[in-house]
């Protein structure tokens, strides 16, 4: 496999995980504290998936 498409799988699967890992938290039981984690682990998901564009468009140029 080509390391472009390593790093592409790697990036979506980071950014499904934490989207699960999100779900998972927010509905995991009662009280702000488990709502508030996956609030926060959701925000992860763009900046991951920022991260892989970001990459991705620096390996293409060199």
């Amino acid at each position: 496999m080509k390391p472009q498409t390593i790093l592409k799988a790697t990036t979506l699967l980071a950014a499904a995980g934490s989207l699960a890992m999100s779900v998972f938290l927010y509905f995991k039981g009662t009280g702000d504290s488990h709502q508030l984690d996956g609030i926060y682990v959701g925000v992860w998901v763009p900046s991951i998936l920022a991260l892989g564009a970001f990459l991705v468009a620096g390996q293409e140029k060199a």
